[in-house]
């Protein structure tokens, strides 16, 4: 993803639940704000342990040699609350470029009025070759009164707050392979290079995309765009007026929204991508389990056989088997030690297929005798 493209995904996923259909500043679901990524007073965030005051980013560069070459930099973006209902004013706070040899952190304290905050970008080699990098996003707004509703505490937040991070040389190892301390913020790979981080406020995969057909933000992005789009040629006269009378930014939306073309709707109906398929599998997943075990002086072994004795009274299933003679397949622990036999039954038919595929009955040890030789 070039950057421009990068910025574009950004400033959609910045938006996203700004605003929802029918986007009237009336409307319920429009009187509050819904933003993800919440970054809250620390004296409200105190008060539950699914509120955060700070947002941290703890990502891997891959740059080997030269590491100390490397630089880094990060934009911070964010909404704060400019209006009433959902109306917000985009800020964006920027860092570095920090050399990963630096020793220490570039911080960065930045204040909109009543909200005021702070940003940490440190960077450190590695044993073995590249660098980690952490960001951290805080919140340093004082509050008087701790006890107000989330409402209140919104307009003192950093609302959908997202972080960039990009490096001068090397590439990111991919956060969803990279266990670091994350916190508040979905991390993932942004470019096709792999010279970006997104920390995100919604869990995303590596190298998200914006679908060339999109006809731009509509503030509910994970939504189907072309049902978002004909809903809006359904605002009634007075949604219209009332959408007239707010937001810049949702009546912007708005216009684009019903200046698109049946053309631009039906290019957002669907399109076929042809890709070769993957390989397949050289048959069943191999979970071979135990070879052999032993349980009460009676050995269950992998290809024994054993009498069905289920004994569940009126189940018909456990009828049926009852008195089968089956095969034991895989022998298996669960994680409280609880041993299963994965059996199939030997008169049937489709024995050979159930085994190929992985597909077996399971018994526990006292439901089977066990035939000897």
């Amino acid at each position: 993803m070039k950057a421009d493209r990068l910025d574009e995904l950004v400033e959609s996923l910045l938006y996203e639940g700004y605003a929802l259909y029918p986007y009237t500043p009336n409307t319920e679901k429009n009187i509050t704000p819904t933003p993800f990524g919440i970054v809250y007073p620390p004296a409200y965030a105190a008060g539950s342990s699914v509120t955060f005051d700070r947002l941290a980013l703890d990502c891997a560069l891959a740059v080997g040699d030269g590491a100390e070459e490397a630089e880094v930099e990060l934009t911070l973006r964010f909404l704060q609350s400019s209006g009433p209902r959902h109306q917000a004013t985009d800020r964006t706070v920027s860092v570095g470029p920090l050399r990963v040899s630096a020793g220490s952190p570039a911080v960065a304290e930045f204040e909109f009025a009543p909200l005021r905050g702070r940003v940490t970008l440190a960077a450190e080699p590695v044993e073995g070759g590249g660098a980690r990098v952490a960001a951290q996003v805080e919140n340093l707004t004082e509050m008087e009164n701790a006890n107000v509703l989330r409402a209140e505490a919104l307009e003192l937040s950093l609302l959908s707050t997202h972080v960039v991070l990009r490096t001068s040389a090397g590439r990111f190892v991919s956060p969803l392979e990279h266990s670091g301390d994350n916190v508040n913020t979905f991390p993932v790979l942004a470019t096709d290079e792999d010279d970006a981080i997104l920390g995100a406020a919604i869990v995303l995969p590596d190298h998200p995309q914006i679908a060339p057909e999109s006809r731009g933000n509509l503030f509910d992005n994970t939504e189907i765009e072309e049902a978002l789009l004909l809903h809006v040629q359904t605002l009634s006269d007075d949604e219209r007026d009332a959408i007239a009378e707010q937001d810049p930014k949702v009546r912007e939306m708005i216009a684009r929204a019903e200046a698109a073309t049946p053309e631009d709707v039906m290019a957002l109906h669907g399109r076929l991508e042809l890709k070769d398929p993957p390989p397949a599998p050289s048959g069943p997943p191999n979970f071979p389990g135990e070879t052999q075990v032993t349980v009460d002086g009676r050995t269950f072994r992998r290809e024994g056989k054993v009498v069905l004795r289920p004994g569940a009274q009126g189940d018909p299933f456990d009828m049926m088997v009852d008195g089968k003679v089956a095969t034991i397949e895989r022998i298996y622990y669960d994680t409280e030690d609880k041993l299963y036999l994965a059996v199939t039954v030997d008169d049937d038919p489709g024995q050979d297929l159930l085994r190929d595929s992985g597909r077996y009955l399971f018994f526990f040890p006292d439901e089977v005798e066990v035939i000897e030789g």
